[in-house]
């Protein structure tokens, strides 16, 4: 079992080498009735996934749960994480449905020609190697040495691969949502400034059926690295 494990993580890490992956956040929310077609074009992101070197992710925000339907996948976490990426764009409001790609571009998240524009804009942006191995103690995050100059946060997310949610009340009563990548936990891990280090994942017991590190500067919210692990 374990050869079999080193086998899988060894070839997720040479996949990594090949293609780094551009990280595509949707920000949206069961209540917001221009958000499905937004989560549906996520949803086909997220089956390209690796092998397009694309990570899909879905944060779902809590400020529309005053009109009557609170997103049972919402978090004001999210809400804050966006809020931070207005800050880094320096745009006067948030909205749904955004699409951040890569932490450097924000399009809205239904217009697909502006997503598509927006994730080849990023393709030659430079990335971090991270890697993530599975031993005794758990599952490890390895940062190389990448010299001086850096600020940036190490961050683990954990998310599930689909939920299909029957709106009852509020925008989209009546209807069915399909939302895929839907991101259950964020959590800071450590400070990186360039050197090399080990972190371990702590995730545990974690809810989500995947889980995915992303190393994000703390200068301008360009996100320097991504991988991916598997939680079960």
């Amino acid at each position: 079992m374990g050869i079999l494990l080193s086998m899988v993580f060894s070839a997720a890490t040479a996949a990594a080498a090949e293609k780094p992956l551009t990280v595509v956040e949707l920000y949206t929310s069961q209540g917001c009735s221009s958000c499905p077609p937004a989560d549906a074009y996520l949803g086909e992101l997220a089956e390209r996934g690796e092998k397009d070197g694309l990570l899909a992710l879905s944060f779902h925000v809590d400020y529309w749960n005053y009109l009557g339907w609170a997103d049972p996948f919402s978090s004001a976490a999210y809400s804050k994480r966006q809020g931070d990426y207005a800050r880094y764009f320096d745009a006067r409001n948030v909205y749904t449905p955004q699409m951040v790609i890569q932490g450097m571009r924000q399009v809205v998240g239904s217009n697909r020609p502006e997503v598509v524009r927006a994730i080849k804009s990023v393709a030659s942006s430079p990335r971090i190697d991270l890697t993530v191995s599975r031993g005794a103690d758990g599952m490890m995050l390895n940062l190389p040495a990448a010299g001086t100059g850096y600020n940036a946060n190490v961050l683990v997310v954990t998310y599930d691969a689909e939920h299909i949610t029957a709106v009852k009340r509020g925008e989209n009563r009546g209807k069915k949502i399909n939302n895929r990548n839907v991101v259950r936990t964020l959590k800071h891990l450590a400070d990186w400034h360039g050197e090399a280090m080990q972190v371990p994942l702590g995730v545990s017991g974690a809810i989500g059926d995947q889980g995915a590190v992303l190393l994000q500067s703390t200068d301008t919210g360009a996100i320097l690295g991504a991988a991916v692990f598997g939680l079960n």
